[in-house]
């Protein structure tokens, strides 16, 4: 492939962006996502809170350091990006980021998701709680949020997103996913 100005450019973005591993700054026992990085494929069986087991719904995410270790960001995307086409109908039309950043302060982590092909996003703060990570916070709507990852292994999780109702103490389900490792 011929170098040009632009591979250049992607580059050294790249390079900036991406890092090999945590900041020294944040302890180890808080390093919540540092064992994400790397690529895991999914299947969908919850989402948009139906019941979508029967549509075969497959996706993939990426993780990886960032921001001289400081942050770990996600792609993800649904259908595969190789299986996407202008044609992926509504249900599956997922494509966006989250970019995590240690916060000291707080002693957790400051999540910004968005999806530019569905314009929403969601800011959360994310911790450790017993053996899940539990990300909390609000849509840009103001709907209050959660997102769980539960069923941890080294290979494995399932991650859980859920909608408190108007009540304020009802959870209710939007979204599963069952994630397995493809590549460290």
């Amino acid at each position: 492939m011929p170098i040009t100005l632009m591979t250049m450019q992607q580059e050294n973005f790249r390079l900036v962006h991406a890092a090999s591993g945590r900041s020294p700054e944040i302890p180890e026992e808080d390093d919540v996502y540092g064992w994400l990085v790397g690529k895991w494929e999914f299947a969908v069986t919850y989402y948009r809170a139906k019941d979508v087991s029967d549509l075969n719904l497959k996706g993939e995410v990426q993780f990886g350091w960032a921001l001289e270790g400081r942050a770990v960001q996600s792609v993800w995307a649904m259908p595969r990006q190789l299986e996407q086409s202008p044609d992926t109908g509504e249900a599956s039309d997922m494509l966006g980021t989250t970019l995590r950043v240690w916060d000291p302060a707080i002693r957790a982590w400051r999540l910004s998701w968005t999806n530019p092909v569905r314009v929403f996003s969601e800011d959360l703060i994310g911790r450790r709680i017993g053996d899940e990570i539990v990300q909390t916070g609000a849509r840009s709507d103001g709907a209050p949020a959660r997102w769980r990852f539960t069923d941890i292994t080294p290979d494995s999780f399932r991650w859980i997103g859920d909608v408190l109702l108007p009540d304020g103490e009802t959870w209710k389900l939007e979204a599963e996913y069952l994630v397995k490792r493809i590549q460290a």
